[in-house]
Parts: structure tokens; C-alpha cells; sequence
């Protein structure tokens, strides 16, 4: 399991910029990876959401994962501890 938080997403996506620029406005690192340049991490975002690409899917350190979270849906997973 990984120790940081992986949010994997593309660059066109107005969402994926929201939820980054959420979590670097709160000095949150996170690993990115573009979908749209890595097949395994493609393959590994179907994987997580039964077949679909949806993004941002962003997995947390203890092993959650919040797909297409709100600002809202984010704070509460950070306050919970990540």
C-alpha cells in the first residue's frame, strides 16, 4: 500500500484541476498520474471503477478512494485522517 495519496486523472479534466488545487491549497502532496499517458494507470482506474474512467480517483493511504469527490467529500476524508 502506498504512503502517500495517488490521484489519477487527465488534463482536461475541470475536475482532476479542482481537486488538485484543493488539496495544494491545503500543503497536501500527492502523487499525479495521467490516465491519458499511462495505460497501466488507465487500466488500474477500470480496475478500480469497474470498467469506467472516471476521474479524479484519488487513493488514500489507508487504502480509501473518493472517485469524483466534492470539495466537500475531500475535506471530510482529510479531517478524518488520512
Amino acid at each position: 500500500m502506498s504512503e502517500e495519496i495517488i490521484m489519477y486523472g487527465t488534463t482536461w479534466c475541470p475536475d482532476c484541476y479542482r481537486a488538485k488545487s484543493f488539496l495544494k491549497s491545503r500543503g497536501i502532496s500527492f502523487k499525479w498520474i495521467d490516465i491519458a499517458v499511462d495505460p497501466a494507470a488507465t487500466t488500474e482506474v477500470e480496475r478500480i471503477n469497474k470498467g469506467n474512467r472516471s476521474v479524479p480517483t484519488i487513493v488514500f493511504p489507508d487504502g480509501s478512494i473518493l472517485v469524483e469527490p466534492s470539495n466537500s467529500e475531500l475535506e471530510k476524508k482529510l479531517q478524518s485522517g488520512t
